[in-house]
């Protein structure tokens, strides 16, 4: 598949809206809308005792309270560690000696190239939060079995922070 044009239909402040003209792999031309995201990261951290910190953070666009592992994207310039360890202090107040990838995972690649970095978090030192104005964050410890047992119930229903805890269960279990 081959890009052939690109136009800029929305340029904002977290991710902008493309229309791109493709020449598919049978020779036809399709049009196609995508969101291109800079990226980001995720993390689960976690506790000297093996729990668990999880988030529930309000989030305008589902309108709802959701259980999470603490993200955020990427700026310029800056590699997913750097990221993972600015949003573990910013979204909870932890400093992480440890730092292991879970490797990466694409959000939705239907309309989206964001890219998610998935981290674990050990070695935890507690500091200061650094909430941004618009995040409403309440921390969760919970051990391991506790939050598959969420996931199955219906509870977590955020993908990262499901695949991010799969893996880690996963990663224990090897």
């Amino acid at each position: 598949m081959t890009r052939l044009t690109q136009e800029m239909l929305y340029q904002g402040r977290i991710f902008d809206i493309t229309r791109e003209q493709h020449r598919m792999p049978d020779g036809r031309e399709s049009t196609f809308e995508f969101l291109r995201h800079p990226g980001g990261c995720a993390v689960l951290p976690v506790m000297a005792d093996g729990r668990l910190l999880l988030i529930r953070q309000f989030r305008p666009s589902i309108g709802d309270t959701i259980c999470e592992i603490p993200a955020g994207r990427l700026e310029p310039g800056e590699d997913p560690a750097g990221c993972v360890r600015r949003e573990l202090v910013e979204e909870v107040g932890y400093h992480a000696a440890g730092l292991e990838s879970l490797g990466f995972i694409y959000s939705s690649i239907g309309f989206c190239d964001e890219k998610i970095y998935l981290f674990v978090a050990t070695d935890l030192e507690q500091t200061e939060t650094a909430l941004e104005p618009d995040e409403f964050i309440e921390p969760l410890v919970v051990d391991l079995e506790t939050a598959l047992a969420m996931i199955t119930a219906g509870a977590i229903t955020d993908a990262k922070t499901q695949v991010a805890l799969l893996r880690y269960a996963l990663n224990k279990r090897v």
